[in-house]
């Protein structure tokens, strides 16, 4: 059951971390003190709800057509290896840069439409949740709800943490190599969650 719920905080906290156009916006609302609680439970709330159409979804369809679990597990595999590989390289090749801070205040109603789109528009969402974080959590059987929550359970832990911890990480990432450091251990877990998939 621990492990469950371990196994799955981990594979949640590496996807979100990887740095993207909503990890990057959230962060730019932290910085500027703007609907910080609206935009952290929009993301967190829209991750729980798709890592459960993942989780129970795959749990019910493998169960139907059993040969998905293969489709399911090959095609992790080669996704979290592709993305392991993007991220080498963005920590080799990339240099990555916080958005400036602006002195605008934009009101609730918009924050929270460019917080929907960001999440709900982003076609790698559905991959890393639904489709991933989904099919990783049928090697856990009927533990597989646990593991759902321990990624659900990352995405409120990464998110609440990035928006009101922003001004104190600022300084750190504004240096490049600190996005290069990230990008790399990323690297690395997808890789070994990858090899853990694959040998499951």
């Amino acid at each position: 059951m621990i492990n469950a719920f371990i196994s799955g905080f981990s594979l949640g906290l590496s996807f979100i971390l990887a740095i993207g156009a909503q990890n990057a916006f959230v962060l730019k609302q932290g910085i500027k003190k703007e609907h910080i609680l609206t935009v952290v439970l929009i993301c967190s709330l829209s991750d729980a709800i798709l890592i459960s159409l993942g989780v129970g979804g795959f749990g019910y369809i493998s169960k139907e057509f059993p040969y998905i679990n293969l489709i399911a597990k090959y095609g992790g595999f080669a996704f979290l290896f592709i993305y392991a590989l993007k991220s080498f390289y963005s920590s080799l090749k990339l240099s990555h840069q916080i958005p400036d801070s602006q002195n605008s205040h934009s009101s609730l109603a918009k924050i929270a439409l460019v917080t929907l789109a960001f999440t709900w528009l982003n076609p790698h969402v559905y991959l890393d949740t639904v489709m991933i974080i989904g099919s990783f959590s049928l090697k856990f059987g009927e533990l597989a709800w646990y593991f759902g929550f321990g990624a659900m359970s990352a995405s409120f832990v990464f998110f609440f943490s990035l928006g009101y911890a922003a001004r104190v990480l600022i300084p750190l990432f504004q240096k490049p190599l600190s996005w290069k450091i990230l990008e790399f251990i990323i690297g690395v877990i997808m890789l070994s969650l990858a090899i853990t998939l694959l040998l499951s």
